[in-house]
């Protein structure tokens, strides 16, 4: 039996909000897979983690300091 989304939009507003979960990863999945896209069909995304950001760190102290400063200046 074939849906057509017409017919699918009132069955999908009835599914709960973890079934609706479910359906986008599938979609997901199944469109990475049209795109033979193998990150997004295994799931697997870059993140970026502050582990070794030294640089960023520093910059951070940086800016902590002048405002601490700034602040010791008005009082």
């Amino acid at each position: 039996m074939t849906m057509n989304l017409a017919e699918m939009l009132p069955a999908l507003k009835e599914l709960s909000p973890s079934d609706k979960l479910r359906v986008v990863q599938f979609l997901m999945v199944e469109l990475a897979r049209e795109e033979n896209s193998a990150t997004l069909a295994e799931g697997s995304y870059p993140v970026w983690t502050p582990v070794g950001a030294y640089e960023a760190a520093q910059t951070l102290m940086d800016l902590v300091k002048q405002r601490e400063q700034a602040k010791d200046k008005h009082e």
